[in-house]
This record gives structure tokens, C-alpha cells and sequence, in this order.
């Protein structure tokens, strides 16, 4: 401490953290000029989707689900953490927001941190939604060249509604007829590149992060 190097360390800290809050102003200053689409459902074919949860959901869970469907029918984009320990029920918090955003039009891009997450959300997705009409893809290392063009291809076309991946899905040829939500699933295990991203995204679209770590 006090050493030329300390100092120095210490200038870089303060200048990110200014850059940091620098760029978060920005971000919620985009966000609050930006009038977001208030998402509308369909009581009926939303209880039926409902009724498909094997378990009964707990207090924090249906709180947590009114919270994200109130943000999701307001004018104003979504920018929502939940935090919960594993095996607390906070996929099927995402898959309900997922139900509405599709059965409002709008495309949903799953982001998890590793292959496996990704194959798991995909078996996951598949089975709450093998009663509807909702084509589900994945996009990962374990699915061929040709399969990820085909995918790419189907999801600027507006042929695939819900597309779960790892970073491949920030990569620059990726591109969505209308994306209406993010689904995040531990934010802390991407990359700083892959941070910058999400910065781009929340400024316009619904995001929703989930998270077993307070952040």
C-alpha cells in the first residue's frame, strides 16, 4: 500500500468503475426513453400451461412469477434478476415469461454458460411445451455446422420461437425476426465480451436473469 504500483491500481479502479457507471446511465436512460410493447396473453391457453407444472409452486415462486408477467404487460422493457438456489423453481419462472412472449409473437433467445446447461433447458423447454405449437431449437457444440445454419436461417426468418444456446448466440451472424425476450441463466459465468453483449441487449428488449449468486 502507498507504492507507485498501488496507486496506479488503485486510478484503473476508479476509471472502470466511472466507465461502468458511465454506461449504466446510459443503458437505463436508453430504457427509459424507449417505450416498450405491453404483452398480451391469452387467459385460457396461459392456464392450460399452467396446469402442465407437476408441482405446486411456492409462495416465493408464484410471487416471483407475478413479478415477471407485471413487468412483461407494462410499456416498459424488463430488466428482472431472480435468485434462488438450485432446485428452487426458477426455470419454470423463465418458462412461464417464455410463454407469453411467444403467444405475443415475439422470439426468445435462452442464454446458459455451458454445453450441458444448454442440452438440459432444451429437454426442460421441449417437454413444457410439447402440448403447443412452439418450435424450440438449440444451438450449441454438440449440434453440427449445417444444423446451426439451418437454426440460424429458421431464427431470422421468424421459423424458430424459443432458440436456447451457449455464447454462440451472441455471435454477430446471429439475428432474430423479433426478439422479445433474453433469458439469462447465471450472467457471472460469461465472459467480459460476451457482458458487453447483454449491455446491447437490455437496452431494448425484456431480459431476464436467473441466478443462484446475488449479484
Amino acid at each position: 500500500l502507498g507504492t507507485a504500483q498501488w496507486k496506479k491500481a488503485r486510478q484503473e479502479a476508479l476509471e472502470k468503475a466511472k466507465d461502468v457507471a458511465a454506461e449504466l446511465l446510459q443503458v437505463y436512460a436508453i430504457r427509459a426513453a424507449h417505450k416498450g410493447e405491453a404483452f398480451a396473453r391469452s387467459e385460457s391457453d396461459y392456464q392450460l400451461f399452467v396446469d402442465e407444472f407437476p408441482f405446486e409452486e411456492t409462495p416465493d415462486q408464484a410471487t416471483a412469477i407475478n413479478a415477471v408477467l407485471g413487468d412483461l404487460f407494462s410499456a416498459s422493457p424488463m430488466d428482472r434478476v431472480i435468485c434462488g438456489d438450485v432446485g428452487f423453481g426458477k426455470t419454470e419462472v423463465a418458462l412461464r415469461a417464455a410463454f407469453v412472449s411467444v403467444a405475443a409473437g415475439k422470439q426468445v433467445a435462452v442464454l446458459a454458460p455451458t454445453t450441458l446447461l444448454v442440452e438440459q433447458h432444451a429437454q426442460t423447454f421441449a417437454d413444457r411445451f410439447a402440448a403447443f405449437p412452439v418450435k424450440i431449437e438449440s444451438l450449441s457444440r454438440f449440434r453440427t455446422q449445417k444444423d446451426q445454419k439451418q437454426v440460424l436461417e429458421k431464427l431470422k426468418s421468424g421459423q424458430v420461437d424459443i432458440v436456447i444456446g451457449t455464447h454462440k448466440l451472441l455471435q454477430k451472424d446471429v439475428a432474430f425476426k423479433q426478439l422479445g425476450l433474453v433469458i439469462i441463466d447465471e450472467e457471472h459465468r460469461f465472459g467480459v465480451q460476451q457482458k458487453e453483449s447483454f449491455k446491447k441487449l437490455r437496452a431494448t428488449v425484456n431480459l431476464l436473469t436467473l441466478t443462484a449468486t446475488p449479484i
